[in-house]
């Protein structure tokens, strides 16, 4: 298994996003759009540094009735959010795997 790591890309309008993946390449948090590079690299920060807090974890249900989590500063402005999972279990796995994994991760930039 590899290391977990954050992947910096652009989207189709040219902001910039990043995704934190798990050891195992799993997507476990993808990003707001930024205008800038620099400020994509802000956002990991801030993953970094609010991921191991539970309070800054925010559980959700979507409209299709499938589960989710975004990530908030202490300002409480989203970070990012997971993917779906069919079960809050599966929610509540992936919300550790933010907390285990993004502290430590490392930064690729592949723009």
């Amino acid at each position: 298994m590899g290391k977990p790591k954050f992947e910096i890309t652009k989207r189709v309008n040219n902001e910039f996003m990043f995704n934190l993946k798990a050891g195992n390449g799993e997507i476990i948090l993808t990003s707001e759009g930024y205008n800038t590079n620099q400020g994509c690299k802000k956002g990991i920060t801030s993953v970094k540094d609010n991921a191991s807090e539970d309070n800054n974890y925010e559980k959700k249900i979507a409209i299709n009735g499938n589960y989710f989590f975004v990530l908030k500063a202490l300002n409480n402005k989203v970070i990012g959010k997971s993917q779906m999972y069919n079960s809050t279990s599966g929610r509540d796995k992936g919300i550790q795997s933010v907390k285990d994994n993004g502290p430590s991760a490392d930064t690729i930039d592949l723009t």
